[in-house]
């Protein structure tokens, strides 16, 4: 089997090409900015979307726990697009979902989009807590040295191959923070290399792309 882990702090850690990272020390699965409900949610303000990204983001989830055999799943914060996006989320989506939270030990983290309203689904709700010594949080806290992973920034990376511009959602690392992609279907992203980004993480700074054979490493400049 190919090794596509990386170390940090202390801990090995397996990125997944879904943009989920899994802790195997741990059992657990770690998902960052879901955004479920992203599409109804610009429905009701006039943008009609294909209607679908809740069900393409579960069945992405629901793959990447079966890929691991993760027990354990941790979702740091966006996971719905805005606090009403529980009650708008489909039948068939909501029975997948609560099936996973009754199925696994399910820990939702609070994010700026969303707020406890998931809890309703199944699971329990953190603002942010502590595992290994790592800190899990929905946003990364530039003041806080110790060690933590993240959301919230949903960063991207982009490379130039043999004349041709490659855009990939990446995992974003220095030595003491990790920050997942964005995993929802339906999710936009921020360059890695953005000013924003690089206040908050300061340098140096790596993307990380998880590739199924291996894990590719970018130093970002500046």
């Amino acid at each position: 089997m190919p090794d596509v882990s990386l170390s940090f702090a202390g801990a090995t850690l397996r990125p997944h090409p879904s943009g989920a990272l899994h802790w195997p020390e741990h059992d657990a699965l770690l998902v960052a900015d879901l955004h479920l409900e992203k599409a109804s949610f610009f429905a009701t303000h006039g943008r009609m979307l294909p209607p679908y990204d809740s069900h393409d983001t579960l069945a992405a989830l629901i793959d990447a726990v079966e890929a691991t055999g993760a027990r354990r799943v941790f979702a740091l914060g966006d996971s719905f697009h805005d606090g009403a996006g529980v009650a708008r989320l489909p039948a068939n989506a909501r029975t997948a979902l609560a099936a996973l939270t009754r199925d696994l030990d399910w820990c939702w983290i609070t994010g700026n989009h969303d707020g406890s309203a998931a809890a309703a689904i199944g699971g329990r709700v953190a603002g942010e807590l502590e595992l290994g010594g790592v800190w899990l949080r929905h946003e990364a806290e530039p003041h806080d040295a110790a060690p933590e992973i993240s959301g919230h920034f949903h960063p991207k990376v982009s490379v130039t191959v043999r004349g041709r511009r490659i855009v990939r959602r990446c995992f974003a690392l220095t030595p003491s923070k990790l920050v997942l992609p964005a995993f929802g279907a339906l999710t936009g992203g921020l360059d890695i290399g953005d000013a924003a980004m690089a206040r908050v993480l300061g340098r140096p700074l790596t993307a990380l792309v998880a590739t199924p054979e291996r894990l590719l490493r970018f130093p970002v400049a500046g």
